[in-house]
């Protein structure tokens, strides 16, 4: 028996009679809809995927031919009976209960949208399933709906904030952190927000909603945004009651603990989805990552331990991509912030490559950052931002970090390359050779945070970067001596430590490793002007 349909319950219902053809196999779902692409609703309300069909992937009937699955749906499970193996069910339409034993329960039930107790918050929708898509979609074709707020600025805010602009609505973005996209560090978020603001967004950073009237919101800082529809996206919680009140193992924010099996703490429950927890792969630690690839992932797993199948499910990555407006924005593993916050040591290597030779028509710029344990060389985390090819980098890395890799492995890694698709040395290729120099004591470089303190304690920033760079901007303070001067004029710099940079890195490491060797203390600058640019929110370079 399997509680809740779409991802994770699916998967594991069509896996297990793929392995088991003569198993009967049951699956309640509470809502309308058993199988729908729930990652492709918000670009129906935009108009993106134009017809609603398209979202609906399979149906009771179908499944029944083609798989022997028996599906209700508007079926709801309000309680489980361990001792009998027994679950009792409502029969929504009917408003009538009745009793269904199983042999092995999997609980699929997903997460609900976190509804903070705002004054006005019922006036908010969310978008979790087809019925929310089919209200939200209705209220936007009255032509009664000119403004929109949406409350949070994670993957989903985003996009039904993109959705939202393509349906020709102002709209407000509402984020209670001090930048979008939480999985990001704040240098990268900095491109996002731009990207936002450049296509209409009206960005409400780092203060949040106090309450919500007939026609606007009210901001903790006492401004007020116009709404005629407000979107809650502040996040999820697991759906797990059904566990809780049947006694099973909950983790403290309300997740199934579950075993490398999916099993829970009843041998003969299974938990999958965004109500299970999952183990984080850096520390090994209990995680809420709602994914739909994890869990497809761990619904084929549980199918194959409960035919006996000998499984074990990996650590999470928390791999995860989101388009806004025509950015790629993907992220693996733990940020920089994360890192710190745990007190972790790690490097930071910041990248600004194009997406495929330069010379070849279209080329465009990437912003791509490599976390990395200094002591170990392994991978920490990556994140992208660029208009195409960041998914690819980030895929690589994330099955680098799978498989084990270390950074400075990146460097030697054999990737498909012609002129339209990549560079010869290939942007996970420079990752990994920069990593490798600053393992090997090669390169040493500062982050564009440490700028300030690295100046205050005497250092001096030299500017190695052309006459016409510099014009468009330069950090306050530097001296300029071009790369190309350097090598004749390096005696006029100053004795001390100093601090090279250029636009992205790599002349500033060229700079560096020349000074050091004519005996100047000399480090480099991390990514150059560019990141220190999206560091400190200089809108000109985050579009460069």
């Amino acid at each position: 028996m399997i509680v809740g349909g779409v991802a994770g319950g699916m998967s594991a219902a069509t896996r297990l009679r793929r392995v088991d053809e003569d198993r009967p196999i049951v699956v309640f779902e509470r809502g309308e809809h058993v199988s729908f692409a729930n990652c492709g609703l918000p670009y129906h309300v935009g108009g993106v995927i134009e017809e609603r069909e398209d979202l609906l992937l399979t149906s009771p009937p179908e499944l029944e031919r083609r798989f022997g699955i028996e599906v209700r749906t508007r079926h709801e499970v309000v309680s489980i009976d361990r001792d009998r193996r027994v679950v009792t069910v409502r029969d929504i339409e009917a408003d009538q209960e009745f009793e269904q034993a199983y042999d092995a329960l999997v609980l699929a039930t997903g997460a609900s949208p976190v509804r903070p107790p705002l004054p006005g918050i019922e006036r908010a929708l969310s978008l979790r399933d087809v019925a929310d898509l089919d209200r939200i979609v209705a209220l936007l074709d009255s032509g009664e709906i000119r403004t929109a707020a949406v409350l949070g600025g994670g993957f989903i805010g985003v996009e039904l904030a993109e959705n939202l602009v393509h349906r020709g609505l102002s709209v407000s973005l509402v984020e209670l952190a001090d930048q979008v996209l939480p999985p990001l560090d704040p240098e990268m978020a900095a491109i996002v927000e731009q990207r936002l603001s450049d296509h209409g967004v009206a960005l409400h950073i780092g203060t949040g909603a106090a309450r919500i009237t007939d026609d606007a919101v009210i901001l903790d800082d006492g401004s007020t945004v116009p709404a005629d529809v407000v979107f809650a996206a502040i996040g999820v919680s697991p759906e797990s009651r059904l566990a809780r009140d049947a006694g099973l193992e909950l983790g403290p924010r309300g997740g199934i603990v579950v075993d490398d099996a999916q099993r829970t703490s009843d041998p003969h429950i299974y938990a999958v989805g965004d109500a299970a927890l999952k183990r984080d792969a850096l520390d090994g630690e209990p995680a809420m990552v709602a994914l739909a690839q994890t869990a497809n992932r761990h619904g084929r797993l549980v199918a194959d331990a409960i035919v006996g199948r000998p499984v074990k499910a990996q650590p999470v990555l928390g791999t995860a991509v989101v388009g806004v407006f025509g950015l790629t924005v993907a992220t693996v593993g733990w940020s920089e912030k994360r890192l710190r916050a745990a007190g972790r040591k790690y490097r930071a290597i910041h990248t600004h490559p194009n997406s495929h030779a330069g010379y070849y028509p279209g080329a465009e710029r990437m912003d791509l950052k490599l976390l990395v344990d200094p002591d170990t060389d392994a991978i920490l985390g990556a994140q992208g931002v660029g208009a195409s090819g960041v998914d690819k980098r980030i895929d690589v890395i994330a099955t680098a970090m799978r498989g084990e890799l270390t950074a400075s492995d990146l460097g030697d890694l054999e990737l498909a390359y012609a002129p339209q698709f990549g560079s010869a040395k290939d942007p996970v290729n420079m990752l990994g050779l920069i990593a490798d120099n600053l393992a090997a004591g090669k390169a040493e470089t500062i982050q564009w945070h440490e700028v300030e303190e690295r100046v205050s304690a005497g250092a001096t920033l030299v500017d190695v970067r052309t006459d016409a760079e510099v014009a468009r901007g330069a950090i306050p303070g530097s001296l300029h001596i071009s790369l190309d001067e350097l090598r004749v004029r390096h005696q006029e710099l100053p004795a001390g430590p100093l601090v090279v940079y250029c636009a992205a890195g790599q002349r500033g490491h060229t700079a560096a490793r020349m000074l050091t060797q004519h005996g100047h203390d000399a480090v480099n600058l991390d990514g150059g002007y560019l990141t220190w640019a999206q560091g400190n929110r200089l809108a000109g370079p985050l579009s460069a």
